[in-house]
């Protein structure tokens, strides 16, 4: 029988400053996410990628693998730390995806209903049009309990 900690929620944190940025998911699904931030609206003044879009995009995948099994009415993510490392600009739109193992997602939910927090460490690659990487994120993904006391 499956439960509502089996099922994959739709519910999303609705960011306006991120949702005006034109970022969506390519394939989402269970513990996976492939997202794409699109140039037009987020180029800087020379034609490429504006540097915190690629900020942004590293944080909505990092996080969105999690926020999707997450009981919202008890959990949220938040992003602890985050390195970006710039390796070249990117004059198209530019992806970054991110996948948790059905092991880690079932190592996250135990050690949030034990301790009332969890985390994670994403690494990830940011990718140009041409699959070139532009960018090497970290993003350090914190899981807390919304009654969660320090």
């Amino acid at each position: 029988m499956q439960t509502d900690a089996d099922t994959v929620q739709t519910e999303k944190y609705s960011v306006p400053f991120v949702e005006r940025t034109g970022m969506r998911p390519l394939d989402k699904r269970r513990g996976y996410v492939n997202m794409l931030m699109p140039l037009t609206g987020n180029e800087n003044h020379v034609g490429v990628m504006y540097m915190g879009a690629f900020t942004v995009l590293a944080e909505a995948a990092a996080a969105t693998p999690a926020i999707d099994f997450l009981d919202k009415k008890r959990f949220f993510p938040i992003i602890k730390d985050m390195f970006v490392d710039f390796r070249k600009p990117a004059a198209s739109d530019v992806t970054a995806e991110y996948c948790l193992s059905a092991a880690d997602i079932t190592a996250l939910q135990a050690d949030l209903e034990r301790k009332g927090s969890a985390g994670y460490l994403a690494e990830l690659e940011i990718k140009d049009a041409d699959h070139v990487t532009v960018a090497h994120a970290k993003v350090t993904v914190k899981l807390l309990s919304h009654g969660y006391k320090k």
